[in-house]
């Protein structure tokens, strides 16, 4: 089964609109919100900009990885102090709050679409941990070993 391709401005666009309907209720989100996004959002554009760089892509990647975790870690923090607002501003926290939450949500798909693209532009991150190989060549003697110690085999 084929994976969709989806367009890079599709999901630079969806993310920023999600986060300036976030960081709306900004007496609920800390301006550090919006400087990690909006970092990360930077740094998509160039991915867009350039369409063969592969460093461009990783760094949009891993960007919202990193964001995916500070997301969280400021909607945990930051949530409660939005529940004591008034009724007014309570429904622009919560509209806030929901669009903070949905483009954490979105985070993890959109990441998966974005290595997709890292693949499709030639990046290849392998982790090869080759243990076998490793201790085969540690208990085993090189021939140059040997003729640089006079036996020949």
């Amino acid at each position: 089964m084929e994976i969709p391709a989806i367009n890079l401005k599709a999901i630079v666009l969806v993310h920023w609109l999600l986060t300036i309907w976030g960081y709306m209720a900004f007496a609920f989100m800390p301006a550090s919100y919006a400087w990690g996004n909006f970092t990360v959002f930077a740094v998509g554009v160039w991915a867009i900009a350039q369409r063969d760089s592969i460093d461009a892509v990783l760094m949009f990647l891993v960007g919202m990885m990193v964001t995916m975790l500070t997301d969280m870690i400021h909607i945990g923090i930051y949530y409660p102090a939005g529940e004591a607002l008034l009724d007014r501003a309570r429904d622009t926290f919560r509209f806030s709050a929901g669009m903070a939450i949905l483009s954490l949500l979105l985070k993890p798909v959109s990441c998966f679409f974005v290595y997709q693209m890292y693949r499709e532009r030639g990046g290849d991150y392998n982790v090869n941990f080759d243990l076998e190989t490793s201790v085969d060549s540690r208990c085993t003697t090189d021939s140059s070993d040997s003729v640089l110690l006079g036996r020949r085999y």
